[in-house]
This record gives C-alpha cells, structure tokens and sequence, in this order.
C-alpha cells in the first residue's frame, strides 16, 4: 500500500509515515487503512465540533501546573508554546524584582526549579503527539557537548519543522557541533 494515499480525517494532511498512530499536523488518531485506497476527507467547517479546542495562555499554564508529572498523553503546541512564553517572560519578570531588590538571582533560581518538571512533562507529551519517544528529551542531559548541541538542535527541529527536514538539520547540528569542538575531518 503505498503511503500517499493515507490522510489525517481531521485536517487532510497526507500521512507518510507507516507507524504513524497520531497526525503530525493536528495530533487526531490515525485509524489503521482500510484494504481500499482511501480518498482524502473533506475538511470540516471551521465550527466542527471534531475540531481540537484551542488552548489560551491562561489554560496552557493551568494545564502546565495541573499536569505537573504527567509524562504520558498528548500535548498541542498552543499548549507547549504558550507554557514556553510563560516560562521566558515569568523568567524575564523575575529577573527584573532580583535586580531591583538585590537577592542575587534566587527568585528566578526557585522559579526554574518550581517549572523544571512540569517543563519536562510537556515536552514530553509534545513529543507523543508527534510520534516521538519523551526519551528525546534526555539528550540535552548529554555528557558530551556534542549530544547536547546535536540533541537542542534536534529537538527544536521536531517541535518546529516537518519530519522529512529533520535529517537535513541533524546533519547541519553534527557539522556546527563538530565545529565548535575543534573536530576536523582528516584526509
């Protein structure tokens, strides 16, 4: 069977992979193909109550703390994104109060540690969503320097393009790490 005649039946996006279990698009639950070459769907109206809820800031960082050490399940990016800005500017602010009351960096020392797991968690269930193992959040835990400049790159791949660009850029990740490292290629 060949794979271009597969589609997501929520948002029509062909789907490529053969192990695929979630649309890399919109994260619905592939249904296994059927003998018949499948047509893709129409798409629903934009009020289609099939459609995924979208997530505001508020209920992305109600949903970060209320699934603080949920490492399994799904994640949608509005929801990964908007705890993100959260972090960065909770992080910004934070920095702010240190600076003008003088306690050398602990506010944002306690927050980061407060948002460590829950950060883990999310990323972690970004990751299901888009039919990746949360393992791939332990090469920024690398020993190497290589792992973890090869492993952030990767990883923001996968949160950012399509899975056909990710060798390219693993590829580019190697080269720029092996550059910083002082590695050459002997002849």
């Amino acid at each position: 069977m060949s794979q271009a005649n597969r589609y997501c039946g929520q948002c029509g996006v062909a789907i490529i992979r053969i192990d695929s279990h979630f649309c890399p698009s919109c994260g619905a639950e592939i249904t296994p193909p059927s003998s018949g070459a499948e047509q893709p769907p129409q798409l629903p109206s934009p009020t289609a109550a099939s459609e995924l809820p979208m997530v505001s800031f508020p209920q992305a960082v109600k949903l970060g703390f209320k699934n603080y050490f949920k490492f399994s399940g799904r994640a949608t990016r509005a929801e990964y994104w908007w705890w993100l800005l959260f972090t960065v500017l909770a992080g910004i602010v934070l920095n702010v109060v240190n600076t003008l009351t003088g306690t050398m960096g602990m506010l944002v020392f306690l927050f980061e540690l407060a948002t460590l797991v829950p950060s883990l968690a999310l990323g972690s269930r970004r990751l299901h969503d888009i039919n990746r193992t949360g393992r791939w959040l332990l090469l920024f835990w690398g020993s190497f320097p290589m792992a973890a400049i090869g492993g952030g790159i990767l990883l923001v791949s996968f949160f950012l393009l399509d899975n056909f660009l990710i060798l390219t850029v693993l590829g580019f990740a190697m080269a720029i790490g092996f550059g910083i490292l002082g590695i050459r290629a002997e002849s």
